[in-house]
């Protein structure tokens, strides 16, 4: 933000994003105007593990990927889970995508700690933005009391959860999850 002469900006993001931007608003309060959080990892929360994504994300029977939808929405067969995640083998480039956010991940939450900063929890105060956390209701990855601990910790934060939805609130619900998203932002 410095190099771009940019003072102050709205930061948004999901899961490993929104820890990332959980993080820098605690390390830079005075650069973010609003933050959003949208089933952010990056907290660790006693008796409250975030799910082995990566143990899911290898196919029962060879093929099937029900675990694995099952852990990032709220049903193994939606729709939205079925096209992101379909059973079988895929077309290359769907499986090579896949891999690749995978592999993305893993760089970041496989090794420990597993998707969480065990300090960031109580640096959460210096956040001084207005925050605004979402979290779906029936959340298999990121359990709920992590968001209600976003909440809580970070001084000025509200927690809405989406009814109806899993880990994958944005997309199971997209208008609800954006329209919360930019009237916050007004």
């Amino acid at each position: 933000m410095d190099a771009l002469k940019v003072s102050q900006v709205d930061l948004v993001g999901n899961c490993v994003g929104g820890w990332i931007a959980a993080e820098i608003a605690a390390r830079h309060p005075e650069k973010i105007r609003k933050l959003v959080l949208l089933g952010a990892s990056g907290l660790f929360v006693e008796g409250a593990l975030i799910g082995d994504v990566f143990m899911m994300a290898q196919p029962e029977y060879g093929s099937i990927y029900g675990s694995l939808r099952e852990m990032l929405f709220v049903s193994a067969d939606q729709a939205d889970a079925l096209e992101m995640f379909p059973d079988g083998k895929g077309e290359l480039e769907d499986e090579v995508r896949r891999y690749q956010m995978l592999r993305l991940s893993s760089r970041i939450g496989f090794k420990p700690p597993y998707f969480y900063n065990h300090s960031l929890t109580n640096r959460l105060h210096r956040i001084s933005a207005p925050t605004l956390v979402i979290w779906g209701e029936r959340d298999n990855f990121v359990p709920r009391s992590h968001g209600e601990t976003y909440a809580e910790r970070i001084p000025n934060a509200k927690l809405t959860v989406i009814p109806g939805t899993g880990h994958s609130a944005h997309v199971e619900k997209p208008e609800e999850a954006a329209k919360l998203v930019s009237e916050f932002l007004e």
